[in-house]
């Protein structure tokens, strides 16, 4: 079996064509929507610069983009980002990059953290060195939008074995939480080879943000509980949408 496990997980996952197999049903009219119902609320003046950090092969990008705001998108998997290229025009531009380093000493109106994509290290120092990063990217008034599961249902709820068959693929899935991080194991079947791949994700509350962000020199302006921006309710939203500035 090809174990492609390590510290790093998500540098071999999320570079693996499998992992947009699996993930390919995702529901492009909802994210768009939910693009449409953040500005609205956000009120971002045309033409502001926008960061798309951890933007996968870059929708969410392309929608911003499409409400006449200018949109980097910046993610770590070159194959996510080779492919997010064919979107590219005079005013969306994709680039391979850590989210835990400063991009090109630019500066942005707003950054977008997207679709869980945050708490997939170890630690809260690498967290904070994100957020410190994302502080310094930032314009004076910039907002800062992060999107995460809401940690306390996912855990109350968790589904701890499932199978789904997409594109002839028989993926199996095993899901745990350790008291700290959800995991995800993956395996399937192709070419006549095994895989095993794993998913790991910090289970970050809300009072985990409230503390990383104080830390990081950020204040919460609003929480919202789904994509609809309903106000969150640790017990019932399916997500935790933080939107916050500079303190």
């Amino acid at each position: 079996m090809t174990d492609t496990s390590s510290t790093e997980w998500f540098e071999t996952w999320f570079d693996t064509t499998y992992y947009h197999t699996l993930y390919k049903h995702r529901d492009n009219r909802e994210a768009e929507k939910f693009i449409s119902n953040l500005l609205h609320s956000l009120k971002l003046p045309e033409g502001s610069e926008c960061l798309d950090l951890a933007c996968g092969k870059g929708r969410h990008s392309l929608f911003l983009n499409k409400k006449n705001l200018n949109v980097t998108g910046l993610d770590l998997s070159v194959n996510s980002i080779e492919s997010a290229k064919s979107m590219e025009n005079d005013t969306l531009k994709f680039d391979v990059h850590d989210m835990r380093e400063i991009y090109q000493d630019k500066k942005f109106n707003a950054i977008f953290n997207l679709f869980t994509s945050f708490g997939y290290f170890d630690s809260n120092q690498d967290n904070l060195k994100v957020l410190f990063s994302v502080r310094k990217m930032l314009r004076d008034n910039g907002v800062l939008v992060i999107d995460f599961m809401n940690a306390k249902k996912t855990v109350a709820n968790l589904v701890e074995s499932e199978q789904k068959e997409i594109d002839g693929i028989e993926f199996k899935l095993k899901r745990s939480f350790d008291g700290e991080h959800i995991h995800k194991n993956i395996q399937f079947k192709n070419d006549k080879r095994d895989f095993s791949f794993n998913e790991r994700v910090q289970a970050l509350t809300k009072e985990d943000f409230e503390s990383l962000l104080d830390e990081s020199g950020f204040k919460i302006e609003k929480l919202y509980g789904d994509f609809d921006l309903n106000p969150f309710d640790e017990d019932k939203s399916n997500r935790l949408i933080i939107i916050a500035k500079k303190a």
